[in-house]
């Protein structure tokens, strides 16, 4: 792995080198991770003139869900407590007689901006922008791998929450027991809070979990990910309580199921970002249901749970292969509830099968 995160670093060298910048202070923990194999809590990573080196306010962390650095960069851990690792590596930039330092001003506060062209007057600070953002959205096959594994690990226990008797148990409840059968079957940890929401509460997108119950009649709405190796993965079902599903139930259901297939079918290397959406999003439309819809139909994933590219209305550029995207469209109904579908996929050409699903539980309406 070494040598991946030494290629990765030697692209964002080139881009530097080639905006007119020497050196560059990555201070985003998921892009440090990306570039350096760990993101120890407040480190950050100086892509450097003549040496990169990461940067810490005490020892990393030993544990394997939070990564190892890069055995082939500096470790440079600050004396004492309270320094700035961020200042400290502007600091080594200018003793590596660099003239130019690119940072990520999207994430760097204005106080530590300040500090930093204090310790470091000399140095021509310039804006970093979301290039290594833009490196990660791409990912090998080592980072799919990762959200493979993330992926069957939510699809199991989303299934063995499903064998369980769900009717008298809270949203709060069922939520806390996905998350703890998600650590159960090796995850690091949820990829993000996790969302379960019945009756009137379905469909919502990123509910809340409240003290609800869940009823007969009810739909019954979850949205969970699972983080393995710093990776995170999506999955979103809905479900019917009670053996016979309502005839609103069925119809709506059959709806939001359209839309996501239309909007999975669409997946493809040079496919347009918007036309992802607008494919889902047609569905909807032409059924009446244009107000109220999600302001996107998925987002890429990987290190982050919402990566670029977008999948939205005014979503620009195309999609490239071996990016995995959420396709996640739904419809609420104020009063009623709804319904929401969401699968993580790989975009793959049509020579390798076309969109890869990772995320395999049943999308049938089950009836619990």
């Amino acid at each position: 792995m070494s040598e991946v995160y030494a290629t990765r670093r030697a692209r964002l060298r080139d881009r530097c080198q080639a905006g007119g910048s020497q050196s560059a202070l990555v201070t985003r923990p998921a892009n440090v991770r990306y570039l350096a194999g760990a993101a120890p809590r407040g480190a950050v990573l100086l892509v450097g003139r003549t040496e990169d080196v990461l940067v810490c306010a005490g020892p990393p962390d030993d544990r394997p869900a939070e990564g190892r650095p890069d055995e082939a960069l500096r470790l440079h851990t600050l004396p004492g407590i309270g320094g700035d690792p961020a200042v400290a590596a502007a600091d080594l930039a200018a003793a590596q007689d660099a003239d130019s330092l690119a940072l990520e001003e999207h994430y760097v506060t204005v106080a530590r901006h300040r500090a930093i062209r204090s310790v470091a007057p000399r140095l021509r600070l310039a804006d970093l922008g979301g290039a290594v953002e833009q490196l990660r959205v791409v990912k090998d096959e080592e980072e799919i791998s990762c959200l493979r594994i993330g992926a069957e690990i939510a699809d199991q226990a989303l299934g063995e929450l499903l064998e369980s008797i769900l009717v008298g148990r809270t949203e709060r409840h069922l939520a806390l027991e996905l998350e703890r059968r998600l650590v159960d079957h090796g995850a690091d940890g949820p990829a993000f809070p996790t969302s379960v929401a019945t009756g009137p509460h379905s469909g919502r997108r990123a509910h809340r979990p409240t003290d609800r119950r869940v009823e007969e009649g009810d739909f019954l709405s979850v949205c969970l990910g699972a983080t393995y190796r710093g990776y995170r993965c999506e999955i979103g079902r809905t479900f019917a309580i009670g053996t016979s599903p309502a005839d609103w139930q069925i119809e709506l259901y059959d709806l939001v199921f359209a839309a996501q297939r239309a909007g999975r079918e669409a997946l493809a290397p040079g496919a347009a970002c918007r036309d992802v959406d607008r494919a889902a999003r047609h569905v909807l439309d032409s059924a009446g249901y244009t107000e109220g819809l999600p302001p996107l139909t998925g987002h890429g994933v990987g290190l982050e749970i919402d990566e670029d590219p977008q999948l939205a209305p005014a979503a620009m550029g195309k999609l490239d292969a071996c990016v995995p995207v959420t396709v996640e469209p739904g419809v609420h109904l104020p009063g009623r509830g709804g319904v929401r579908i969401d699968d993580t996929l790989v975009v793959r050409p049509e020579a390798d099968g076309g969109p890869e699903l990772l995320t395999i539980t049943t999308k049938e309406l089950l009836a619990l």
